[in-house]
């Protein structure tokens, strides 16, 4: 079972997030996530535990409790396809009227200018 530890201090290692879980059952492994850029904890990580009972247990546990000063947020891990839209997933949204509410009135069949004058025009209008 995946499970999702949130809420971390960020001087917390991977060794103490496993002996965090270690009582409920066997840790098949956990991992702090860090930013690739600045070398620093994010503040949440994964653990993987064996069994599903094991890993329901320590959810059950920890969820809520205080952890070096912090309070975790612990829950079962989802998987990338289950989790909400991303912005990847989201049909693409139209450019027409992006920093209006309104939207502008159709025009007649003009033929979309180009090169500067287009652009001015489309700058301008």
């Amino acid at each position: 079972m995946n499970i999702y530890v949130g809420n971390l201090p960020y001087s917390v290692r991977d060794d103490e997030l496993r002996g965090a879980f270690e009582p409920f059952g066997k840790v098949v492994s956990a991992e702090v996530i860090f930013d690739k850029r600045t070398r620093r904890s994010r503040g949440y990580g994964f653990v993987e535990m064996e069994h599903d009972a094991e890993g329901q247990r320590a959810i059950e546990a920890l969820n809520g409790k205080e952890f070096h000063g912090r309070e975790l947020r612990v829950d079962a891990s989802q998987p990338r396809d289950e989790k909400t839209a991303t912005r990847g997933d989201r049909p693409p949204r139209s450019n027409q009227n992006r920093h209006s509410n309104e939207r502008a009135a159709p025009r007649a069949a003009e033929a979309p200018a180009s090169g500067i004058k287009g652009f001015f025009k489309r700058l301008f209008s």
